[in-house]
């Protein structure tokens, strides 16, 4: 039996008066629309009872006191672009949107911050700040679609972290309301702080079951005038993945540095209707490297040590990387959907210098399946992107390969100092997995700080840890 108590015509009500009636919605094509986020699999979508859209951090947290008041579970949601499953309402109850709240409030270019509301688009913010001549250096892959709370929320990654690192690197602060409905503000426009725990780094990150974003304060960097791409193109893997270290020692200190195999290759063309060249060599994958300076000297002379170090490693062919190479690069995962309803992009991360015999070695281990294997890596962070395609396989033999493959690749990665994701967080996928191999006092301390901040467990349950 659940915990957790039904939505009722009363509970309905009570939101048309914190909301307004246009911001609940229990219609089916609502319903069915916000049962899922990225995920294709039917067999893990939800059902939520109702969808509320919340305009400011006041209703947000009148939302849940009242989800407290009737003990219903409410799943923070942004834009849905989660592919963990964060943003699907595993245990029904209130799916609460921040899509509405999506003002960029203030642009500073001389203090170099930025304010924004939870549901900004991640590429407005990118595009208002570079209107500015400023730089925000969060960029992960879904930029021009997902928004700014959610990338906060579970501490995307993307294609610059190498350099900037993660989400968490570009905040200064966040708002945040609490599992129980109270309002807080965390962190500070400070260079460095000591004054007690560190909290919003432990809401970044959480997934929304700590609490809900509603707005935060972003770290701008001033917009370096010249940019290096190149993609250097390999027929061999193993030394390919060995240019990210030789880079790091030269110097060079890359933006980004991005690695797609031939099948992401191949499939990313396909749909994108761009053939890169070799794109026929069965062999070819590609390592796109971005430099960013602000000297057109220091920029000539990074490109002819890139390419040098390039053609040294072995590279067959050393390219710019234009807008053709970083469309493709970034429809890799979009483009697999056209091949299968159906597949798992398991996000790995390990320590940099064990990048290349993780991926040499799970590709090897993946050959005894009768899965597709993709491999796509933010290389220069050793951040993993395996995605495996169900095919022709029935239900039951894709469930049982993809538990076998996990059982072998998951405390492989944790052999080599690694964890279970990089930047796509745990969500619903991977709370099993967190159990297994989380150190067991730091489970219990994870399991203690949820209960301590959400005694009901009303907020997001079923994410990362197991707790009902």
């Amino acid at each position: 039996m659940s915990k957790y108590n039904p939505v009722t015509p009363e509970v309905l009500e009570e939101l048309k008066k914190i909301v307004g009636e246009k911001n609940v919605k229990t219609d089916e094509e609502t319903l069915e629309h916000y049962k899922t986020d990225e995920e294709t699999d039917p067999k893990l979508m939800h059902r939520p009872e109702v969808v509320v859209w919340a305009e400011s951090t006041e209703q947000v947290a009148a939302v849940m006191k009242l989800a407290n008041k009737y003990v219903i579970p409410v799943t923070p949601r942004s834009a849905g672009t989660s592919v963990s499953d964060g943003a699907i309402p595993t245990l029904g109850g209130i799916v609460l949107s921040l899509e509405k709240m999506d003002k960029i409030l203030e642009i500073n270019a001389d203090a170099m911050y930025a304010v924004v509301e939870a549901g900004a688009r991640t590429i407005d913010i990118q595009q208002a700040a570079h209107d500015k001549g400023m730089l925000y250096a969060g960029d992960p892959c879904s930029a021009e679609s997902c928004l700014i709370g959610g990338n906060i929320a579970t501490n995307a990654g993307g294609n610059k972290a190498v350099r900037y690192g993660t989400t968490r690197d570009q905040i200064y602060a966040v708002e945040v309301v609490t599992p129980t409905g109270d309002i807080t503000n965390l962190g500070a426009r400070l260079k460095k702080k000591t004054t007690g725990y560190c909290l919003e780094q432990l809401i970044m990150g959480s997934e929304g079951t700590l609490g809900i974003i509603t707005k935060a304060t972003l770290k701008l960097l001033p917009l370096a005038p010249y940019k290096v791409d190149v993609a250097a193109v390999y027929d061999d893997l193993d030394k390919a993945v060995t240019l990210v270290p030789s880079l790091l020692k030269a110097g060079l200190e890359p933006t980004s540095v991005e690695f797609m195999d031939h099948n992401f290759l191949k499939s990313s063309c396909d749909y994108s209707e761009i053939k890169l060249p070799h794109y026929e060599n069965e062999n070819a994958c590609y390592l796109i490297v971005s430099m960013e300076t602000f000297s057109e000297d220091d920029a000539d002379n990074k490109m002819e040590k890139l390419a040098e170090i390039c053609e040294n490693s072995g590279a067959i062919d050393v390219l710019e990387a234009d807008d053709r190479v970083w469309t493709v690069r970034k429809n890799c995962l979009e483009s697999t959907r056209s091949l299968s309803k159906v597949a798992q992009s398991d996000d790995l991360v390990v320590p940099v210098d064990k990048l290349a015999q993780c991926i040499e070695h799970l590709m090897e281990e993946a050959k005894k399946f009768d899965f597709t294997m993709f491999c796509l890596a933010h290389a220069g962070d050793g951040n993993l992107h395996f995605l495996h395609m169900k095919g022709d396989m029935s239900d039951e033999e894709w469930v049982k390969q993809e538990a076998a493959f996990h059982a072998i690749a998951y405390p492989y990665v944790y052999s080599l100092g690694g964890r279970i994701s990089g930047e796509h967080g745990i969500g619903a996928k991977k709370v099993d997995a967190l159990e297994t191999y989380t150190d067991p006092v730091e489970l219990k301390m994870m399991k203690d700080i949820k209960k301590a901040l959400d005694p009901l467990d009303i907020l997001n349950p079923g994410k990362v840890l197991k707790t009902y």
